[in-house]
This record gives structure tokens, sequence and C-alpha cells, in this order.
């Protein structure tokens, strides 16, 4: 299996701390957000890992591969993820390098076995309380229908009493078919489209969950993962303070 690491954005909400260095390389207990990934995985045998960087184009961690978004400026998520595009074949796990996650979720999400998987969390509002800088309907929210991903955006309610909403936490794992089908569609996409792309201006500035939401449309299986563990997205000085307390038992 291959982790890519997404780490090509600027983190602008939190830039007094990232001027001069990317937001996965932000301190949390003594360690980097993205150092936690990666020594997350290689425990898991995963060491063939990937990171796809913007502005700072080396992070100076050692024993892992960087690719280069030289257009990261006019790219979102899913542009940067192209980047590495040669290699999504196989067996992949992607990851933002902004969220912090424990072992007992990593392991939920590689004991997956369908073709491809998104952790969601169900009890996903408690991370909204007391957060004043970052509020609740920034998450990236999913409706289900009979444990089936049906909706994937930010900030969606339902009125329906059998659709319940869950957050995305950010990580996808494909399996070999997976990662053929996933590209199949963006391919196809390519070659097409123009204009807006779900919730996004274009294919190039498009996020992850319009992706997965042109996948959901074209009847492609995307499978939740229910999660329990602890989890964290890092987008605002708050954040830094909460994630610190968080995971100090785990530094």
């Amino acid at each position: 299996m291959i982790a890519i690491i997404l780490a090509a954005g600027s983190g602008t909400r939190i830039s007094k701390y990232t001027k001069n260095i990317p937001k996965g390389l932000l301190q949390i207990n003594g360690k980097s957000v993205i150092q936690r990934q990666i020594d997350l995985f290689k425990k898991k045998k995963i060491n063939e890992i990937i990171i796809i960087t913007g502005p700072h184009k080396n992070f100076g961690i050692q024993d892992v591969s960087y690719i280069n978004d030289k257009e990261h400026l006019n790219h979102d998520v899913l542009g940067s993820l192209m980047v590495a595009r040669d290699s999504i074949k196989g067996e992949i796990i992607t990851s933002y390098s902004d969220i912090i996650f424990d072992e007992k979720i990593l392991d939920q999400i590689l004991n997956f076995k369908g073709d491809i998987g998104i952790p969601i969390d169900l009890d996903w509002e408690k991370h909204y309380e007391g957060r004043t800088e970052h509020p609740k309907l920034e998450a990236d929210n999913v409706i289900l229908k009979d444990k089936k991903i049906i909706k994937i955006q930010k900030n969606i309610t339902t009125k329906n009493k059998d659709e319940i909403i869950g957050e995305f936490l950010g990580p996808i794992i494909f399996s070999k078919k997976g990662s053929e089908i996933f590209m199949k569609h963006y391919k196809k996409i390519e070659k097409t489209h123009k204009k807006e792309f779900h919730n996004a201006p274009s294919l190039e500035k498009a996020y992850l969950t319009d992706m997965i939401q042109e996948l959901i449309d074209n009847d492609v299986k995307i499978t939740p993962i229910f999660i329990n563990g602890k989890w964290y997205e890092i987008d605002t000085p708050q954040d830094l303070e909460i994630v610190a307390k968080l995971f100090r038992q785990d530094s």
C-alpha cells in the first residue's frame, strides 16, 4: 500500500504560524502533524509515502518521496492529488496533512475490505462545541440513508427521519480496483468537463468531496467506514490549542 499525503495548501487562517513552514509541520506536543501520520503509517508497514507539496517543496523529512505541485496556486485538493496520478494505482490511502488521528482510527480504515472507503464520524458535532474560530458549517458532511452515502458537501441538512448526517474525516482508502475506478472516472471528466464542477468553480479547483459526489452520482459505491477514536482537523490557532490537549497522552 502507498500513502499519499496532500500538503500543498498554504493554511491562510493559521498564517501567523505558517509564514515560513507548511501547515503539516506545525508542532503538536513536540512532534509535527505530518510526522505523526508518517509514524503511524510506517507502524502499519506502509513504507511508501508520498508528500505532495506546494510553496514549500521539501519538508526535511527523510525516507519519503516528494512531488511538488507547481500549479498549487491554481489547484485545490483534487488538482494537487492529480500531480501524483502515476502513483494512483494498486492499494492507496490518501490523507490531508492538517488532520491528526490516533492509531485506533487508522486501524479501522485499514481494515476496510471494499474498493473505495471513506471514514465517517457520526458523533461529529462534539468537535464543534466551544470551537468559535472553526464553525460547524465548515464540516465536510455526508448524508447517509440505510448506511449508504447519498450526498457529501459542506453544511448540509436533512429533514428526512431515515437519513443521518456524519462528517468525512479526509482520508480515502482504495483497493487496486478502487484506484482504477477513481482514475477512470477522473480521466473521463478531465477530457469533457468545463466550467463548474459540483461545488467548485472548476475541476482544477475542486475538493475531494466534489470528486466523491461525482462518483456517487455515477453509481460508484463509496462505502462509509464508521470510526470511533480521536481525530481533529487543524485550521485555526484555536484548533492548535485544542489538539495539544486532546493528544497530550499520545506524544
